[in-house]
């Protein structure tokens, strides 16, 4: 009991200290960054009780309950007023459609007199508020403050791409609900709206099956190697109990989706198919083309083992589940996976010839074609439409004819099916150019699985380097994309597989801030998209992240050369790191640098051949190491 009281008393002090805290906000730094913002010299004082209306909404609905609980985390306490009252903050929904605001879109004033935000939708409204709550000070959650000043502003705002998606693998390794809606937090935070949701691969079965109870008793678990480094698992042994994975009950998996649509997020769940079926076969090994199945895999699977696709009771058995998934997911999407599946089992598999042969098809990539398409043709009457990763299209491996018209490699693929473009823009712009709809996530500016900084500094990762400067420089449509292909692209996502990621704070720092430089670029337009102001606001970002708990990483301290012939034998250099306020201490005799070296404070002239050692410092922290480089 006297512990209590004195816990009780402390928290007590501690929001009695903040009472009289006051705080006056005199920069915008909103990510993404809005299509129309103009600030002015006035302002507007919210105080600790404000008073808030609504039009054309009910007082009930999803987004005032969400706003009103969002306000008090913040320790404001709003109270509900009638619209003809004076209130501090107005919540509009128009009555008569605003076409340049589309459904996603929002107006957001700041006058001398109150805050209003105003929209088409709720989802706009929504918006507006997220852009909101990014100008209250970072600490806000954590201090009581007795009034904050905001700048008088107005800001007009619309998404430039429809799909702003952010995957998670949850088969290579299983994360908690908890962690599931923090990650859909900080996604809506930054005007994210689609999540797709990795449910089943080789290493394990997510999805609950009342039908198929052994896709959860058999493909949910894998031996435990866990504490062993991916890829360098030991053997199970005969007889070793498989612990280690888990899958998400129904009534979770409705509990993740309400608390997405709250918002703004639809969930797209993912079933892969032919292919990444190790955790499916384990549990059905007669859907296998040889009868065996597999094992629930515990580290790399490659080439990972494919369903039968001569075999009746494969598209019984994926209809079938599929049903199941439909019933939980409410979402128009289904992802049906079709990427990286190997052939070799088909090629040796009588069924699977006499399938090819029965179906008059060209070898064992239509069989592939042809299989999803069935898949598509069920699905599509449950009202669903599917996305494929780009390989649906029939193409084989890496190769690549961009004149080729994907509808004749692929005339067994529905005209509706959505193409998900990770082996490069060339796919989904193919793609779009035949008149499908289009996701872009390229591997080389959206799988952030990839090292972010000097991999002698990270935690292991799949290989690959995606800094952050790299993912803010992602453009699913990039300059010169033709308006009719464009349309066509209906936006872009960012991926994190989880081979090398076992935890949740490992996970945000993979996703952020990266998720951040994706959000700009899906949001933004191309025209309002600036590096240097965009690197400034990660900063104030990075604050708001920490303080409402979410591990990220610092960003890359490597340093950058730009280089300018003054003479001969004389270069001008400039230095910079990806991070804004890191100082460069360096050194040119050879000697190691310290804190009592050199600082560098602009370019400098430097003699080729030259030997420069760096050493960056951030946030007074040593960072990194000792970075060598000779002047060329």
């Amino acid at each position: 009991m006297k512990n209590k009281t004195t816990i009780l008393l402390m928290a007590t002090l501690l929001l009695l200290a903040g009472c009289g805290r006051k705080a006056t906000v005199r920069e915008i730094n909103v990510v993404p960054e809005p299509v129309f913002m103009v600030q002015k010299e006035g302002g507007f004082t919210l105080h600790g009780s404000p008073k808030l209306s609504v039009v054309g909404l009910g007082q009930n609905s999803a987004t005032v309950k969400y706003i009103m609980k969002s306000l008090r985390h913040g320790h404001l306490h709003p109270k509900l007023v009638a619209a003809s009252q004076n209130s501090d903050i107005q919540l509009v929904l128009y009555d008569t459609v605003n076409p340049e605001l589309g459904d996603e879109g929002y107006l957001l004033e700041i006058r001398n007199t109150g805050i209003t935000l105003s929209a088409n939708t709720e989802q706009g409204i929504f918006y507006a508020y997220q852009t909101l709550v990014q100008m209250l000070p970072n600490d806000v959650t954590g201090t009581a403050y007795s009034a904050i000043t905001l700048p008088e502003c107005t800001i007009l705002d619309y998404p430039r791409f429809a799909w702003r998606g952010v995957h998670l693998d949850v088969s290579r390794h299983f994360f908690p609900v908890k962690f599931i809606k923090k990650y859909l937090d900080v996604m809506a935070s930054y005007k994210m709206n689609r999540f797709h949701f990795h449910l089943t691969d080789d290493h394990g079965w997510r999805l609950p099956s009342e039908r198929y109870p052994e896709l959860n008793t058999v493909g949910s678990w894998r031996v435990d190697r866990d504490a062993q480094p991916w890829g360098h698992a030991d053997t199970p042994h005969d007889g070793e109990r498989a612990s280690y994975g888990g899958y998400y009950t129904r009534e979770e998996l409705q509990d993740i989706i309400q608390y997405a649509a709250e918002r703004g997020i639809e969930v797209i769940p993912e079933v892969e198919m032919p292919g990444h079926s190790a955790a499916l076969l384990a549990a059905f090994p007669q859907l296998s083309c040889d009868g065996h199945g597999s094992q629930v895999a515990i580290g790399p699977c490659w080439p990972s083992p494919v369903i039968c696709a001569g075999n009746d009771s494969s598209l019984a058995v994926m209809t079938n589940i599929l049903d199941e998934v439909c019933d939980i997911f409410p979402s128009r999407y289904i992802h049906i996976g079709g990427d990286e599946a190997f052939k070799d089992a088909w090629r040796q598999c009588p069924k699977c010839q006499q399938r090819i042969r029965q179906q008059h098809l060209g070898g064992e990539e239509q069989l592939q074609s042809w299989f999803i398409g069935q898949i598509q043709q069920h699905l599509a009457g449950k009202g669903k439409t599917i996305i494929g990763w780009d390989e649906i299209m029939g193409l084989k491996g890496d190769s690549w004819e961009p004149d080729a018209a994907v509808n004749d490699r692929n005339p067994l693929l529905g005209d509706d099916a959505v193409v998900m473009s990770w082996r490069g823009l060339k796919p989904g712009m193919e793609a779009a150019r035949a008149g499908r709809h289009v996701i872009m996530c390229p591997t080389e500016y959206c799988y952030l699985d990839y090292y972010q900084a000097d991999k002698r500094y990270q935690p292991t990762a799949i290989g690959g380097m995606i800094t952050l400067r790299k993912a803010y420089d992602f453009d699913p449509a990039p300059m010169g994309t033709n308006l009719h292909v464009e349309a066509n692209i209906l936006g872009g996502q960012c991926n994190l597989w989880t081979e090398y990621i076992n935890t949740p704070r490992h996970a945000e720092y993979m996703l952020l801030p990266r998720m951040l430089a994706i959000s700009e670029s899906l949001w933004s337009p191309r025209d309002k998209k600036d590096w240097n102001r965009f690197r400034r606001k990660v900063e104030e970002q990075k604050d708001r992240l920490g303080i409402k708990g979410y591990n990220y990483c610092e960003g890359s301290f490597t340093p950058q050369f730009t280089a300018r012939r003054v003479e001969d034998n004389t270069m001008n250099i400039a230095i910079s790191t990806e991070v804004p306020n890191t100082y460069i201490f360096y050194t040119t005799d050879l000697s190691t640098p310290t804190r009592e070296s050199a600082i560098y404070l602009g370019p400098v002239n430097l003699s080729r051949g030259t030997h420069i050692k760096i050493l960056p410092v951030y946030k007074d922290i040593e960072r990194d190491s000792i970075y060598e480089f000779v002047i060329k």
